[in-house]
């Protein structure tokens, strides 16, 4: 299961992390946020070990939000060794999701 982390945390839980992190920026009010949400939780778990989830709240982590250019939600940045190397913006199926992913792990 994705772990909710914030603005604080995000230096010390994903920039300092050497693993493969995927970071869900959404919102309480986006829908397609809603609908992803259940599918990260079954990647999180689908890969464990493989890949660390955590989600970021946009209009209560403004920071990191605007760090990274988030515009759009729902984003998934993918981080290795703290370096984004991959963006996924919008609603995908699980299985493009993961594809993307294993890319990095």
């Amino acid at each position: 299961m994705a772990r909710e982390i914030n603005d604080n945390l995000f230096q010390k839980e994903v920039l300092n992390s050497d693993k493969t992190i995927v970071v869900d920026f959404w919102a309480a009010w986006c829908g397609p946020c809603r609908m992803l949400s259940p599918v990260i939780d079954e990647l999180s778990e689908e890969l464990q070990g493989k890949a660390d989830f955590v989600k970021l709240n946009v209009d209560e982590n403004p920071v990191t939000s605007n760090q990274f250019k988030v515009s759009s939600i729902p984003t998934l940045l993918v981080f290795k060794g703290g370096k984004v190397v991959d963006t996924l913006v919008g609603f995908r199926p699980k299985q493009a999701l993961k594809m993307a992913i294993e890319k990095h792990v």
